[in-house]
């Protein structure tokens, strides 16, 4: 694993397609795919990986509902396909193999041992408390 993998553990192919505008929001501010996606409620990086897994028509009609469901663009009303046809273009093409194929494969899935770790420190915090709570009653008698 790579310096760049630890900082960014997205693939850089994704850049492209994630970074790219789809609109102004009613304050005029410009709407990435990034944030549409988000603001779906969705992980832009897994939605990414599954659209570019899809084919190019499939991604499309994929992205085009997504898009139709987005709101905080007025101007996509009545433009959702062609945004989402160019928006398509812009997708990595399929997942043949290496580093984007092993991205798309581990999105959304956790570090070995950070669930571990959040359990030990919890632990930790909760035996703390019940020495300060259980210890401290006793402590004057």
């Amino acid at each position: 694993m790579t310096a760049r993998d630890i900082l960014d553990p997205h693939p850089p192919e994704f850049d492209r397609f994630l970074h790219a505008p789809v609109g102004e929001d009613r304050n005029g501010s410009v709407v990435t795919v990034l944030s549409a996606l988000a603001r779906l409620g969705l992980d832009p990086w897994t939605e990414t990986a599954e659209l570019a897994t899809l084919g190019r028509e499939a991604a499309r009609v994929r992205l085009e509902r997504l898009l139709a469901r987005f709101r905080d663009v007025p101007a996509l009303a009545g433009t959702h396909g062609r945004v989402a046809r160019d928006l398509s273009r812009l997708l990595p093409d399929g997942l043949p193999s290496g580093p984007l194929k092993r991205a798309a494969a581990t999105v959304g899935v956790s570090h070995p041992g950070t669930n571990g770790a959040i359990w030990a420190v919890l632990a930790i915090m909760l035996f703390l408390v019940q020495m300060f709570v259980i210890g401290g009653a006793g402590s004057g008698e």
